[in-house]
């Protein structure tokens, strides 16, 4: 029998596969679910259940990887919700972006059951979740914390940021830079072409000086390729934004790069759908292309 912590996973899509196969890696007995089955199934080592109720109910923590704060809040507490299966003393573990408040909702919510909860949402794409070098931003009580803590450092860096909400935070904080960052890497690689430099070129001068960063790297080289096959979803990143905006708004903060970025994505799934976050050049190239 396993000393390790019985988990159910909840939400095994693009992201949640991978980090769901470290946890089975790492030895972790695992009950797992997702609203469309079949990709649930496909996590070898793992039981599948009905219900996140089903999942809940021999779990000693529970982590959530959903697509947004509503659809945490169904599969905790509406019909069928993991809360109505949680052991007292259970952990919950949301891994899913989400708004502060709604984080600390949650969390109350749960208190009031004899669960803890501790908000950990994570940067680093699925090529993060596939090496388990995610960065983790956790929210909640030292104590819960503790306790999260190993089963996080399956799947990548965890830091405690502060209390509950404070990971939802840090991960807004996250996303604010690195959607203005693939702003700025789409403006200069656009600008560069049209005046004639060549934009790969460009990308390798800049490598090494102070514009260096992963976003040059990963998403310029994207840019160039014209590879825009999704790893880091338009509209998740967009909500990110959305979600940013509206947080600043509650303590009157003025963000105007912020501002201008979440327009452009907005922009770009009206005229693109969704693909990478990358294609945000495409946008800076619409814009261009009648000036």
């Amino acid at each position: 029998m396993s000393d390790l912590a019985h988990i159910a996973f909840l939400g095994t899509g693009l992201m949640g596969q991978p980090m769901s196969r470290r946890l089975v890696a790492a030895g972790y007995p695992m009950t797992v679910w997702n609203r469309t089955r079949a990709k649930a199934e496909v996590i070898d080592g793992a039981r599948v259940a009905a219900t996140p109720e089903a999942a809940a109910r021999d779990a000693d923590i529970v982590v959530t990887v959903l697509e947004n704060g509503s659809v945490v809040g169904q599969v905790l507490f509406g019909e069928g919700g993991a809360a109505y299966g949680l052991q007292d003393g259970a952990l919950v573990v949301d891994m899913s972006s989400i708004s502060p408040n709604e984080a600390k909702d949650h969390a109350a919510r749960l208190a009031l059951v004899g669960v803890a909860y501790v908000d950990a949402p994570v940067s680093g794409g699925t090529v993060g979740a596939d090496t388990a070098t995610l960065s983790i931003m956790a929210g909640g009580t030292a104590t819960a914390f503790e306790r999260a803590q190993p089963v996080l450092e399956a799947m990548g860096k965890p830091v405690h940021v502060g209390p509950i909400g404070s990971g939802q935070v840090a991960k807004l904080a996250n996303q604010m830079v690195v959607g203005i960052a693939i702003g700025a890497v789409a403006e200069a690689l656009t600008f560069a072409s049209r005046l004639g430099a060549d934009p790969a070129r460009v990308r390798e001068a800049l490598r090494g000086g102070f514009a260096e960063s992963r976003v040059l790297d990963l998403h310029g080289q994207r840019m160039i390729d014209r590879d825009f096959v999704t790893r880091g979803r338009t509209v998740t990143h967009l909500k990110d934004l959305d979600n940013a905006l509206a947080t600043a708004k509650t303590v009157g903060s003025s963000a105007p790069l912020l501002t201008c970025v979440a327009q452009l994505f907005r922009s770009l799934t009206e005229h693109e759908g969704d693909p990478d976050h990358s294609a945000l050049i495409l946008e800076i190239e619409r814009l261009n292309s009648g000036r």
